[in-house]
């Protein structure tokens, strides 16, 4: 009997055309999921082209700045950190290092490692990109308060890393 119910439920609304004037998102908007990326997609989108200018994706930022707070960072660490595959991180680095923007250097203490860091272009770079970052988020984040601001990062990071 409860499935004769909902099958007539489900046949109405697959079968009766709907005109929808106001598109209701009031479920979506109680995820935690959803609204960090409807969040993440207002700062990626001011993100990308204004770090086009520099030739860096948001990843390629991510990695440089770890490298230029780190110097001397393994690939393995940074693979953790960021939490990207070996294979990827291969190819962006000798990407970052053919665009002169770091170097390699043996590990300290590692023989089998070598430790990156950033060469002066690579800092020069980094100089302007992290400046360009500091104002989009400021831009992105305009309707917070500092005290906001900080909060929302605080409890987002309470996400990720409980």
């Amino acid at each position: 009997m409860n499935h004769a119910v909902n099958s007539a439920a489900d046949a109405r609304t697959h079968l009766t055309p709907a005109v929808v004037e106001t598109v209701d998102t009031t479920y979506l908007e109680t995820l935690v999921g959803y609204n960090a990326r409807r969040a993440a997609l207002t700062v990626i989108g001011q993100f990308v082209p204004r770090m086009a200018e520099y030739g860096l994706r948001p990843v390629d930022f991510s990695i440089l700045s770890v490298i230029r707070h780190n110097p001397g960072v393994t690939s393995r660490q940074l693979c953790d950190v960021l939490s990207l595959l070996p294979p990827n991180l291969v190819g962006k680095i000798a990407g970052m290092e053919k665009r002169g923007l770091l170097l390699r250097r043996p590990h300290p203490l590692d023989g089998r490692a070598l430790g990156l860091h950033l060469s002066e272009a690579g800092h020069q770079l980094m100089d302007q990109a992290e400046n360009t970052a500091f104002e989009l988020e400021k831009d992105a984040t305009g309707a917070l308060t500092a005290t906001e601001r900080k909060t929302l990062i605080r409890l987002l990071q309470k996400v990720y890393r409980p």
